[in-house]
Order: C-alpha cells, then structure tokens, then sequence
C-alpha cells in the first residue's frame, strides 16, 4: 500500500494552489480565468463580465481591448468564453463576439 503512494504521479505545486484557489469561489475563478487568457493572447484584459458552474466546472467570460481607439468609446472590444475544469485547469477558450465599446446591449 505504502509503495503505491510513492509512485502515484502528484500534482505540481501550481496545479494545488490554483485547486485551493478557485474551488467553488466565484471570484477566484473568475480571476483564475482573466489570468489564463491573459497568458494565452496578446491584446490587454479588461474585465469578466460572467462566471458561472457548468457539468464541466467552469465557464468564465473576459472582456477583451482587442483595438484600441480615440475617442475610447469607439475601440473594439471582444468577449472571450473561457472554460476551465474543476481544478481551475484550462480546457479552452474562444472569442464570442465583438462589438465597439461605447455600443449598448441590444
């Protein structure tokens, strides 16, 4: 029993303190997300604008400055859904839509 223990793989010291962090806070998922796509793309991250659980873990959506303009409220941002597993582990993430900044919901 005890050899077992010594030769099952542990998981890095990130992969344990990003699954102590998110667990099931909203926020600290929400910035695990914000931080991953940062990492990933080189446009700036504006915000996140949606957590929620999936059957998955997690689906977090990040505002994106994808085209920065003057005025500001004519620059181009985008939505990114990014998914993350139980563990804050990212699975994928993908651009939604675009849409200017100073544009209203419709």
């Amino acid at each position: 029993m005890a050899e077992q223990s010594r030769t099952r793989p542990r998981p890095s010291t990130a992969a344990r303190k990003r699954g102590r962090t998110t667990g099931n806070d909203p926020g600290a998922v929400a910035r695990q997300g914000a931080e991953l796509l940062q990492s990933l793309i080189s446009q700036r991250v504006e915000g996140v604008s949606a957590v929620r659980r999936t059957d998955d873990g997690w689906c977090v959506e990040v505002d994106v400055l994808e085209l920065a303009r003057i005025p500001d409220t004519t620059s181009l941002l985008a939505t990114y859904e990014v998914k993350l597993d139980e563990d804050g582990e990212l699975l994928e993430y993908y651009r939604t839509h675009r849409y200017r900044r100073g544009a209203a919901d419709q």
